[in-house]
């Protein structure tokens, strides 16, 4: 504070952001920098969380194009999220397990958003499939 009654933070500071991470932070740049180092945890958790959304929306509307269904789908879908997660925290940052509660916690860490991201299904989507039903049907019909 200055003699007027000022902050003299500036509002990155006052947001909890400090000069070294800058407006977007560092957490992104590491995320995709293998073997990073990880002095909060709370980042590398958030970095898995929302890239795991991202990935639950990107199999959904993959999903939703080839057209997987059924049990198989969804066998697949949590096989596939589960995998690559995995890979990605074991292989990829090699990161303790133990440091983050061990390998479970860090797999399902995300995991029930991420799979209702997966089968929402958007009206674009819906009238894809829609449309592909109707002249599949028009062609064996005739």
């Amino acid at each position: 504070m200055t003699s007027s009654g000022k902050s003299t933070n500036k509002p990155s500071e006052r947001n909890g952001l400090s000069k070294a991470t800058g407006p977007l932070g560092s957490a992104w740049s590491r995320a995709f920098k293998a073997n990073s180092q990880w002095d909060d945890k709370e980042e590398f958790l958030d970095v898995i969380y929302w890239g795991r959304q991202a990935l639950g929306i990107f199999a959904g509307v993959i999903w939703g194009l080839l057209p997987l269904r059924g049990f198989i789908g969804l066998l697949l879908f949590i096989l596939v999220n589960a995998g690559l997660v995995y890979i990605y925290f074991s292989s990829f940052q090699c990161v303790d397990e133990e440091e983050y509660g061990g390998a479970w916690e860090l797999t399902k860490e995300g995991f029930m958003t991420s799979f209702a991201g997966f089968l929402h299904r958007p009206k674009s989507q819906t009238r894809i499939y829609s449309s592909n039903t109707i002249v599949k049907r028009l062609i064996n019909c005739c």
